[in-house]
C-alpha cells in the first residue's frame, strides 16, 4: 500500500520545525530516520496530514561527553552511536546495545530520538533509556522541558511527548570505570524486534554487589528498571545464590504480556534466563 496523502515540510532548522508542530498539533508527524513511522504510513495504520522532516537540521546530529552525562542529539543515527569511540568509552553498554538494532541498512537511518519517541518496548533505545537514567529533552513554541525515561515512557508506543514538542536531546548517564555491563537479548532472527531483552550495570566492592541497575524490555508495555531484582542483589556476595533470587524477581516483575509471537509465560522465562546470564556477565567486566 501507499501512504494516505499529506503535506510536507523540510524543516532546515529547530525554530522551523517548532513553528511547523505548533501550527498543525495533532495533524503533524516528525520525520527523522523513517524506519517506524513511513513502514505504519504505508499501512495506512498512521495517517499524518503534514511531515515535518527534520533530517536537514544538522545541529540535531551529535555525541559529547561532558560533566559524566553522555548527550546525544536525536537524530544521531544508531550506527554512528555503535561506531562513535565517545559512546564507546562513557558508554560501552549502548554501543553494543545499538548493534543489535535492525540491520546495518536500518542502523544507518534510524535515529535514538526516533526510536525513543515511538517507544515501542521491544526496541533497544527505551531500555537503554531506562537503565542509564536517561533525561529528554524537549523543545516547543512554549520553551524547553525535560523528562526523565521513567516519566517519558508512558505505555506501549506512548510516551509524553506532546505534538508540539520536538525532542532534541538525550542526556544518559556515563558508566563509570570500573563498572560492569551486559546487554542480553532473545529474538527469532537477528534483526528481529526482540521477544525479550536485558541491561544490567553492576559494581563489584570486594566480592559484594554495590550499585546494581537491571532493566528490561520487550515483555511488558514500556522498558523498565527491575527494582525488585536490583534489592535482591545489593549488598550481597555475588553467589550462584543471589543470581537465582534476583533473575526469579525480575521474572515476577516484568510485567510479561502474551502477543503472537510468545505467551507471557515463555516472557517470564526469557527473563528470568537473560538476567542470570546479564548479571553473570557484567560481574565478569567489574
Amino acid at each position: 500500500m501507499k501512504p494516505a496523502p499529506f503535506d510536507y515540510v523540510a524543516a532546515s532548522s529547530i525554530e522551523e520545525a517548532i513553528d511547523s508542530l505548533h501550527q498543525h498539533g495533532d495533524a503533524a508527524k516528525v520525520l527523522a530516520g523513517g524506519q517506524s513511522l513511513v513502514p505504519l504510513m504505508n499501512l495506512r495504520l498512521v495517517r499524518p496530514g503534514v511531515l515535518v522532516d527534520v533530517n536537514p537540521i544538522e545541529s540535531l546530529s551529535f555525541i559529547e561527553e561532558d560533566s559524566g552525562r553522555l548527550r546525544i542529539g536525536a537524530l544521531t543515527r544508531a550506527h554512528d552511536i555503535e561506531q562513535s569511540s565517545v559512546a564507546q568509552h562513557a558508554c560501552p553498554l549502548l554501543s553494543e546495545a545499538s548493534r543489535w538494532i535492525g540491520h546495518r541498512a536500518i542502523r544507518h537511518r534510524g535515529t535514538i530520538g526516533g526510536s525513543l519517541a515511538h517507544n515501542d518496548p521491544a526496541a533497544e533505545y527505551p531500555l537503554m533509556a531506562a537503565l542509564l537514567g536517561a533525561r529528554l529533552v524537549m523543545r516547543s513554541a512554549g520553551g524547553v522541558r525535560t523528562l526523565a525515561a521513567a516519566d517519558f515512557a508512558v505505555d506501549y508506543l506512548t510516551t509524553a511527548l506532546r505534538p508540539d514538542e520536538l525532542l532534541t536531546q538525550i542526556d544518559l548517564a556515563v558508566v563509570p570505570p570500573g563498572t560492569g555491563w551486559s546487554f542480553r537479548e532473545m529474538a527469532r532472527r537477528h534483526g528481529d524486534f526482540a521477544l525479550a531483552e536485558v541491561g544490567v550495570t553492576i559494581v563489584n566492592r570486594n566480592g559484594v554487589i554495590g550499585d546494581v541497575k537491571v532493566a528490561v524490555g520487550g515483555a511488558g508495555p514500556v522498558a523498565r528498571r527491575l527494582s525488585t531484582a536490583e534489592q535482591a542483589l545489593k549488598g550481597e556476595a555475588f553467589r550462584p545464590d543471589t543470581v537465582e533470587a534476583a533473575s526469579h524477581a525480575a521474572a515476577a516483575e516484568c510485567q510479561a504480556e502474551s502477543d503472537l509471537h510468545a505467551s507471557a509465560e515463555y516472557r517470564q522465562h526469557l527473563v528470568r534466563t537473560l538476567v542470570a546470564e546479564a548479571l553473570r556477565e557484567a560481574w565478569s567486566r567489574a
